[in-house]
């Protein structure tokens, strides 16, 4: 959809003709028209004018649908939160008894043990079992996970901002791909989604 299409479905989803349109810009109704059928470009004035009046962004004016997506930050998930733990399991076995419940699920090899309850996920991560997560480096004994649809767009937007000390994209297995940034306290938060970098790889 063009520039001149965006504007005629604003001004119909409005019920304004094209006459009642100029009028409000204080133009002509030939300067809608032509608009319209992308013969010429609004002032920028203009655009301003037409946000205020059809209450949207300019930016949903003048940008495709697909690039106003892409300029929208992606919606952040809150995935589990991770306990790292060293005697992993009596931390279990403390965790069944303070929560009066069964660890819901544990993975092979003794790497986690998961409890769902109030719509959460609690998980003890085992630190002896954690190579290439580098949480067994320092005092980092409490992880959020948070998940995201585009990896890399999430990795690029807070590079930008530099809102804290940032880890490269790491590759946990072929589904797991994560980066970590430090809160202020030098807390973990994990950064998890979709990696399509590796689809680019897997085509090479």
């Amino acid at each position: 959809m063009g520039l001149g299409s965006r504007i005629q479905k604003l001004r119909i989803n409005n019920g304004l003709t094209q006459e009642q349109l100029a009028e409000m810009l204080s133009i002509s109704r030939q300067s809608v028209s032509k608009w319209e059928m992308d013969q010429s470009l609004p002032e920028i004035d203009k655009v301003i004018m037409m946000s205020k009046l059809f209450s949207v962004r300019t930016d949903e004016i003048l940008l495709e649908d697909e690039e106003i997506k892409n300029l929208r930050p992606q919606e952040l998930h809150l995935g589990s939160i991770y306990l790292i733990v060293r005697d992993f399991e009596k931390s279990v076995l403390f965790y069944e008894q303070l929560l009066s419940m069964p660890v819901s699920t544990t993975n092979c090899g003794n790497k986690f043990a998961e409890f769902y309850f109030d719509n959460k996920c609690l998980a003890l991560m085992n630190e002896g079992s954690l190579p290439g997560h580098h949480y067994e480096d320092g005092d980092h004994k409490f992880v959020l996970n948070f998940w995201v649809e585009d990896l890399v767009k999430e990795y690029n937007r807070l590079r930008i901002l530099n809102i804290g000390e940032m880890t490269e994209i790491e590759k946990a297995n072929e589904r797991y791909y994560y980066f970590n940034v430090l809160d202020p306290d030098n807390n973990v938060c994990e950064i998890t989604g979709g990696y399509h970098l590796l689809e680019e790889e897997n085509d090479e």
